[in-house]
């Protein structure tokens, strides 16, 4: 799971993680360095690796946290979007949650695919300017890639994961 090192949102990283852990996956906490990061609401996750040195083939998938800060410290993120299309290519489960689903946009990832994203002007705009087809959903499933549009979608996010996953 990738979370911003700043204002990740609490809810989209805990409650998908409860839910992996439940179904007996391992989760593993990724972000720009493992400098402790906060989320929006206050909470401290201690990163276990820095996206710098992710290996997609160590995981069945990669999931992106939103929150104010993956529009402001994952939207660019070159790498952050290198290991989502390397898992993408690899057929493995790419999710994305609340703002975060920009990245996947941006890594060319949603053209002429179906995603949701949180309801923001700026990433509805940035979906549709990457020809993805914006559906107003809580969570949107298309090949090996599911999208959330934010906190009220997260428990169904991380199920419909899991689902994905075969656990």
């Amino acid at each position: 799971m990738v979370i911003a090192p700043k204002d990740f949102r609490d809810e989209e990283f805990f409650d998908p993680k409860k839910i992996f852990e439940d179904n007996g996956a391992d989760v593993t906490a990724a972000s720009l360095s493992t400098q402790p990061a906060e989320g929006m609401m206050g909470a401290k996750v201690k990163p276990d690796i820095a996206v710098d040195d992710v290996d997609t083939k160590d995981y069945d998938a990669v999931v992106l946290v939103g929150g104010t800060g993956a529009q402001k410290h994952l939207w660019d993120n070159e790498k952050v979007r290198d290991i989502c299309k390397t898992a993408y290519d690899a057929k493995k489960i790419v999710g994305a949650i609340c703002l975060a689903p920009v990245v996947l946009a941006r890594a060319g990832l949603l053209k002429k695919k179906d995603a949701t994203v949180f309801d923001s002007k700026d990433a509805i705009k940035e979906l549709k300017a990457n020809n993805a087809n914006y559906i107003k959903k809580r969570t949107v499933i298309s090949e090996n890639i599911i999208t959330g549009n934010g906190p009220a979608a997260a428990k169904d996010f991380g199920a419909k994961i899991v689902k994905m996953l075969g656990k």
